[in-house]
């Protein structure tokens, strides 16, 4: 007898594309959804997930294996059901703004995308069988507006000391998310790549997870029932943004300006 077809959802990316909130509505109403899907997230496979990150600062041959090894590993803890979703935007790498090993200014996902989704389908075809049905999902951002996103998450979290007018100057050839998922959509092909908007799904009253609701095809006497979240990561206003670049450019010690930039929080 044959193995009954498993449908593996794979959201991928991209950083802040409302990432966070989609995962965070899909953890609190797991339970609820769990008839449509069996849904896993950042705390499910942490190692898997640090891995895909690593690799795309770290862009060795190893790192990759690493990653495999850790997928595999949490593919063969979990038990087969119809359809599954993975949720983490490592998948598509580290987030551009950030620097590789070598200093090399990350600027685009394609290619450790490319190479983490190869490893995630043919770890997917292992674990399930070769009839797998696999989508990769991706949400999506208009450019300018996802990359002073970019900027404000980077103005905080490290030690970027360029203005945005510098800070976008790097970026010259720019593709932005929806540019880089149909890039992806050609390279996974004929794995099924389905994409969504932020900007579309702004007024949802489940916010960016109403994209992958309608994917999975939840029917609404259900969906009236979920949960809502509060709108996760949102952007600091421009004065403290302004405060951080402060910071950045004064303060030396890292441990002084993590500490800094967390009383102003």
């Amino acid at each position: 007898m044959s193995r009954p077809s498993v449908h593996v959802i794979v959201h991928a990316g991209f950083h802040k594309t409302g990432t966070t909130s989609l995962q965070d509505f899909f953890n609190l109403n797991k339970s609820a959804l769990a008839p449509y899907m069996a849904y896993y997230g950042k705390t499910d496979f942490f190692d898997a997930g640090a891995q895909a990150r690593i690799y795309a600062q770290r862009p060795f041959p190893h790192r990759l294996f690493k990653f495999r090894h850790a997928l595999r590993a949490f593919l063969q803890s979990i038990p087969e059901q119809s359809t599954i979703v993975l949720s983490r935007e490592t998948f598509s790498g580290g987030m551009p703004g950030h620097k590789t090993l070598s200093g090399r200014l990350m600027t685009s996902y394609q290619r450790p995308a490319k190479r983490l989704a190869k490893v995630i389908i043919s770890e997917l075809r292992r674990r399930f069988g070769p009839n797998t049905k696999i989508t990769f999902f991706y949400t999506t951002r208009e450019r300018e507006s996802w990359l002073r996103s970019v900027y404000g998450h980077l103005l905080r979290s490290i030690r970027l000391t360029d203005d945005y007018a510098s800070f976008r100057a790097r970026f010259p050839k720019l593709l932005g998310p929806e540019g880089e998922a149909h890039k992806l959509t050609m390279t996974l092909a004929p794995v099924a790549v389905h994409t969504a908007a932020l900007e579309t799904y702004s007024k949802a009253p489940e916010g960016p997870a109403a994209a992958l609701l309608d994917l999975l095809e939840v029917p609404a006497p259900l969906r009236s029932t979920l949960r809502p979240i509060a709108r996760q990561n949102t952007a600091n206003p421009p004065e403290l943004q302004a405060e951080f670049l402060r910071l950045n450019r004064k303060i030396k010690t890292k441990s002084a300006l993590k500490a800094a930039k967390d009383a102003l929080l």
